[in-house]
């Protein structure tokens, strides 16, 4: 689906142009330093756009000391308070999220659409199920997903009737199939760039498999310029999920993919705790390959030999295999450090 390019800071959406990776900050965005130091870890790890709540006036104004000490754009998070849109546009935001439903009149609706018309900052009109209209649940006799995208057109309407078309839309549903096809009925029934994710999809495990199937489904369409897979827990994990999700997909080149077997009674050695070791120390790699973490001599080397570095575990020790070649044997203590060392020096 062939969507308009919006601006977002140093960053384009729409268009063709590739998937971007969106989170949320967890701190008090007015605890600048906090907030920054987390920004700062998140665009490390891969994060695209960062978004921060916006509660009161004190956050809105620290923006623009945090905006100097980031290098990606920051989005406002807007709720009930026009007053707080404008300030967070003044104080530097490069684009707002609001829903229209609870901001109020539509005389403060257009006070927001004109200062940011003036300073041409997007706006992303954000709808959630949970917030759906009541004429909207009456009509469809519940939440559904006719009832969130009519929601989020009428919205659209509102801000383009002010004269004002720099848009970005956001349908977000709990519901991963509701969600699902909501997206796919907006998309054919407007341009404007399309932020996805799955709402409160729960922690870690449940998060992460709502957030793999709804964005899969969703994506494997061609629907979608931005997401954020939502999770209760550190935003950290956000964006390694994210990565994972667009690169299995085909949707993004780039970074580590890591492949570890789901170990049995053959294993010697302490494969899950090495593997999630593994998994975080290759994060900070710009690296386009593939790491096998095996746990026994039986299918470990195989399995190792197609990936383009490998180690295999034995009793006490393992063997790391580079390029299909079993290269080196070492104690079970030094295969991080092995590995990692490898890592260090690839390509030389």
């Amino acid at each position: 689906m062939e969507t308009k390019i919006v601006k977002i800071g140093n960053k384009v959406i729409g268009g063709g142009n590739p998937i971007l990776i969106q989170s949320m900050t967890n701190t008090k965005t007015e605890n600048v330093a906090d907030t920054v130091a987390q920004i700062n870890a998140l665009t490390d790890l891969g994060c695209d756009i960062i978004r921060c709540a916006v509660p009161t006036m004190e956050a809105a104004r620290a923006l623009k000391e945090i905006k100097k000490q980031i290098s990606i754009p920051l989005v406002a998070d807007i709720h009930f308070d026009y007053k707080l849109a404008i300030a967070a546009i003044e104080n530097g935001a490069d684009k707002i999220r609001i829903n229209p439903g609870n901001i109020g009149s539509n005389e403060r609706v257009r006070a927001v659409v004109d200062v940011a018309k003036e300073r041409n900052i997007p706006i992303r009109v954000g709808v959630n199920s949970g917030s759906l209209e009541k004429d909207l649940v009456e009509k469809y006799h519940g939440v559904t997903a006719e009832g969130l995208v009519e929601s989020a057109l009428d919205k659209v309407k509102l801000i383009e009737d002010m004269g004002y078309d720099n848009l970005v839309i956001s349908i977000k549903s709990s519901d991963v199939m509701m969600c699902v096809k909501a997206h796919e009925l907006i998309s054919d029934k407007t341009t404007h760039p399309l932020h996805v994710g799955i709402t409160e999809a729960g922690t870690i495990i449940s998060g992460n498999i709502k957030s793999a199937i709804g964005l899969g489904l969703i994506l494997s369409q061609g629907i979608g310029d931005t997401i954020r897979v939502s999770l209760t827990g550190s935003p950290l994990e956000e964006i390694k999920s994210a990565k994972l999700i667009l690169r299995t997909l085909g949707l993004r080149k780039g970074g580590i993919e890591v492949v570890s077997c789901p170990t049995c009674g053959r294993t010697q050695i302490d494969l899950i705790g090495l593997a999630n070791q593994v998994e975080t120390m290759v994060s900070g790699y710009d690296l386009d390959i593939k790491v096998a973490v095996m746990g026994c001599v039986v299918n470990g080397p195989g399995e190792a030999k197609e990936a383009d570095l490998g180690v295999a575990g034995g009793i006490g020790e393992g063997l790391i295999i580079k390029h299909g070649e079993v290269f080196k044997k070492v104690p079970e203590s030094e295969l991080l450090g092995a590995l990692k060392y490898e890592l260090d020096h690839w390509g030389e």
